[in-house]
């Protein structure tokens, strides 16, 4: 299998980089293992201020509704953390206290929704509370398996009732002028959160819950639809298991999947994340990249990885590949000619990239710029 461009990691980073190389008019293949960091996603872009035009473009044309406003988000615990760019249903404030008086809805039998924490930390600014529990006959079979009443499960119900909710609370809602829900609306059908805003008189807030994130595996939806819509190959469930190189340039993968046929690339973009999806491995002595051996950036005594306290800063997290100004990363100490490493398998190492999903983002865009730029050289010397 021949490309022009081969991407290892389907992640935010990742996909931004297949669609904007795919539409430019390079054939792109993305091998995704699965799980990624979208997974856990928030919902706001953190480090991003208001994006660039093109960004704004490749989210419109997936069918990605985002909203800038510097301000505070409502965090899982009833924290609120500073927050700018976002996606549509995630609600930015001016300050910590976002009303008077706030419902805080949960659904009986779903334990990954912390109604309490919330209430609690309303409260300690200033907001009067209550918490009420609805029960739905949708999703009773999910509650006779705790395993089953999690956030995607319960998301696939109610894109079909979220009308009943909005009855449910418009009985409950007394005088109250904040609806405070679980993050569970709109896997499917994006317009759903909206759409209960719209339904009930009051300022309607969704709060995030424990893993898997509902906004965060809908982006990824998007997106990868966005990605094969514009004939982009994408590799689901597949895992790169080690890349061809010879004298600086990057040949070929092998995945386990396709087994012994190779996946040939004229560039390859390196973009697994860090060590919760294994971009990054450890052992006792080292922390390496196991896909192209790159070199990382780390401190060589164990001992100085991480931080006695638990509570501080563990350098490890810092950790990432090592590459040139172009993202071109390092292998043996030197770049390699073809590859180029984005998003968080960086670590701390490119802090004018920005951190976390602004990281992945704007690393995307960079080596994009690069490889379009050499393609366009190459055709011109044809």
């Amino acid at each position: 299998m021949k490309f022009d461009v081969v991407i290892v990691g389907g992640g935010l980073a990742g996909m931004v980089a297949g669609i904007s190389l795919q539409k430019a008019g390079l054939s792109t293949a993305i091998i995704s293992g699965g799980q990624n960091a979208l997974h856990f996603f928030s919902g706001t872009f953190e480090s991003l201020t208001v994006p660039e035009p093109r960004l704004s473009t490749l989210f419109q044309e997936a069918g990605i509704h985002v909203h800038y406003k510097e301000g505070v988000r409502l965090m899982p615990l009833g924290t609120f953390r500073p927050g700018a760019l976002s996606l549509e249903d995630i609600s930015l404030f001016d300050s910590p206290k976002i009303g008077r008086k706030a419902l805080v809805v949960n659904f009986l039998g779903y334990h990954d929704f912390f109604s309490s924490f919330l209430a609690e930390g309303l409260e300690k600014e200033g907001m009067e509370c209550r918490i009420r529990f609805i029960s739905l006959p949708e999703l009773e079979q999910l509650q006779l398996s705790p395993s089953e009443m999690r956030s995607v499960q319960i998301a696939r119900k109610m894109d079909r009732v979220w009308e009943k909710v909005v009855q449910e609370v418009r009985v409950l809602l007394k005088d109250e002028d904040t609806v405070v829900l679980p993050q569970v609306f709109g896997l499917l059908d994006p317009s759903v959160p909206s759409r209960i805003r719209q339904g009930i008189p009051a300022q309607v807030v969704f709060a995030g819950t424990l893993p898997p994130s509902v906004p965060g595996i809908r982006t990824q939806m998007l997106l990868k639809r966005r990605f094969e819509v514009l004939g982009g190959t994408f590799l689901a469930g597949d895992e790169a298991l080690e890349a061809h190189i010879h004298q600086g340039v990057v040949h070929s993968i092998v995945t386990r999947n396709l087994d012994s046929h190779y996946i040939e690339g004229k560039w390859f973009i390196l973009a697994t994340g860090g060590y919760f999806s294994k971009g990054l491995r450890t052992n006792p002595f080292e922390v390496s990249e196991p896909v192209f051996g790159l070199d990382v950036e780390s401190a060589p005594d164990r001992n100085d990885w991480y931080n006695p306290s638990f509570a501080g800063d563990q350098p490890y997290m810092g950790y990432g590949v090592k590459t040139d100004k172009t993202l071109h990363g390092f292998r043996e100490g030197a770049p390699l000619q073809n590859l180029f490493a984005i998003g968080s398998v960086l670590g701390a190492t490119r802090p004018e990239f920005g951190s976390a999903a602004g990281m992945a983002i704007n690393t995307a865009f960079a080596a994009c710029d690069v490889i379009l730029s050499e393609a366009e050289e190459s055709q011109k010397e044809m």
